[in-house]
């Protein structure tokens, strides 16, 4: 990419969102941890430095510093919070604990003209407990808040830039619109990384690296290895094969509408594997959920590695890794990140495998990489169906799996979406403003939780459905979703009544974070 911006990581928790933000004003970035070696940072040849908060205080021992090379280059730089005050420490400036530290919405109100900012006041999302005492010689404050008095600076001769705040969260309305004005009009990279570029990169990518080799690929039918397969067969065409595997652990009708999908619009060889009963003997057993992740992930190789041996032993596999998989999994390349789940096809593979892997999705968001499926011509139905994740059942359905709970699970999710369906709620579509007012992600959880209860007039003791619904636009933070009343009473009317072994019916209202969208 010629036209790119560099992200350094101090440790924020929102430093993939600046990635995000960056990328929907159709530039390309990358995100480095603060202290990757110089060369790794330059070889992207960016346009200017984005530096992310972070936890620590800029005079704490061995508390992160900015390279030595981001100010060497010449290049423009952005400093968000604790990126703001590296900056500042590192360029003579002063540094102090706020007298009140600020954590969540504020106003600011801009004190001078600058290139970032509109006049006049706009709402911010705050989370420090430093502020700026001084600003470095040839700064200028641009912004004030009512416990800030320099929530923004700016030297405009040299575009280094700072901001308290922090932009690249929703609750910074206007902070899409800073980074896009710091990345093309100071930065002046040139906007030119959309689906159609996405494409374009991602086929010559995989050209060189499978060459003439056959490639299988691992199919789940959600968005994320439908869209990876759909990119790789356009690069290389009749070298890709196609494998889903039937796990066992899919949702009603999931196995049938997957293939006919696959078969009718991608044209793509498909095989499928009915695998469901090797999958159960394996997990047979077994709570804990990381455990599970790990077989899974294992499982899913060693059964395509048993289908390649029909297929002419291809060495490379297709898989719809993205970028949250990466971040969530502390993979090597986020390696100071703390793990917080293992996802099956990132932390959850087995070390070793006959395979090279195919990952053309890595770097992208979900949003990036449902666009990229438009793109490509997949089915809406396909391409904004709701994230499934790639283990399927086996992480909703907690503590031991068998054939029989996953059969309730089954049915009191198909009762749950099918209800939201009809009421307009089930959202599938593009994520917008409006759109999330309806459930970016929803389904149900079976839970080895028993309660007493009363049916015709007997006692019972039965397993708990826990509902899950969260509206989010970037599957990095979400909320749960405000349902109807009368619908959730509907629904757990009839999940109560329909679905054998279970006796009550919970709705989680927990936000991520703390928790995560998914409960395994």
């Amino acid at each position: 990419m010629t036209d790119s911006i560099a992200i350094l990581d101090f440790g924020s928790q929102y430093a993939q969102l600046i990635a995000r933000r960056v990328r929907e004003a159709h530039i390309y970035c990358e995100l480095f941890p603060w202290n990757a070696p110089a060369e790794k940072v330059r070889s992207l040849q960016p346009k200017g430095f984005i530096l992310s908060g972070g936890p620590a205080s800029v005079y704490a021992p061995a508390a992160p510093q900015v390279p030595a090379y981001v100010l060497e280059s010449g290049l423009p730089v952005l400093g968000i919070c604790y990126g703001m005050q590296a900056l500042t420490h590192a360029l003579g400036g002063k540094v102090s604990p706020s007298e009140r530290r600020e954590y969540g919405p504020a106003t600011v109100e801009t004190s001078a003209d600058n290139p970032l900012f509109c006049a006049g006041q706009q709402p911010v999302w705050m989370s420090h407990g430093d502020r700026i005492e001084q600003p470095p010689a040839g700064f200028a404050p641009l912004a004030y808040s009512a416990h800030s008095p320099i929530a923004a600076m700016g030297d405009v001769s040299r575009g280094y830039y700072g901001v308290q705040f922090h932009p690249e969260v929703r609750h910074t309305p206007g902070g899409a619109e800073i980074l896009r004005r710091f990345a093309v009009e100071v930065c002046g990279a040139q906007p030119h990384w959309t689906p159609d570029s996405i494409i374009a990169q991602s086929v010559e990518r995989i050209r060189q690296q499978v060459g003439t080799a056959r490639v299988l690929s691992a199919v789940s039918g959600g968005v994320d290895s439908s869209v990876a397969t759909a990119l790789v067969h356009r690069a290389i065409g009749d070298q890709l094969a196609a494998v889903f595997v039937d796990t066992g652990m899919l949702r009603q009708g999931e196995a049938a509408q997957v293939a006919s999908l696959f078969r009718q619009t991608l044209g793509v060889e498909l095989v499928t594997v009915d695998a469901a009963d090797d999958f159960l003997s394996a997990l047979r057993g077994v709570s804990e959920p990381e455990q599970k992740r790990r077989i899974i992930g294992e499982k899913f190789i060693r059964t395509f590695e048993a289908q390649a041996l029909s297929l002419g032993k291809p060495p490379f596999l297709v898989q719809g890794t993205i970028y949250p998989d990466v971040v969530e999994s502390s993979a090597p390349d986020r390696a100071q990140a703390a793990r917080i789940k293992t996802h099956h096809n990132v932390g959850g593979l087995p070390e070793q495998m006959h395979f090279a892997l195919v990952e053309p999705l890595r770097y992208l968001f979900k949003d990036e990489v449902r666009l990229v499926g438009e793109a490509l011509g997949l089915p809406h139905e396909l391409v904004w169906r709701q994230p499934f994740p790639g283990p399927g059942l086996a992480v909703r359905c907690l503590g031991e799996i068998t054939a029989e709970r996953l059969e309730s699970l089954r049915a009191a999710d198909a009762i749950f979406t099918g209800e939201l369906a009809a009421a307009g709620l089930l959202h599938m579509g593009p994520e917008t403003e409006a759109a999330i007012r309806g459930t970016a992600q929803a389904f149900a959880v079976l839970l080895p939780v028993r309660s007493v209860g009363v049916m015709g007039d007997s006692r019972t003791y039965q397993e708990v459905i826990a509902l899950r619904a969260v509206t989010t636009q970037d599957f990095m933070t979400a909320d749960w979703a405000r349902l109807p009343d009368d619908l959730l009473g509907r629904v757990a009317n009839r999940i109560v009544n329909e679905v054998p072994g279970v006796n009550r019916v919970v709705y989680d209202i927990t936000s991520k974070p703390p928790a995560t969208i998914e409960w395994e």
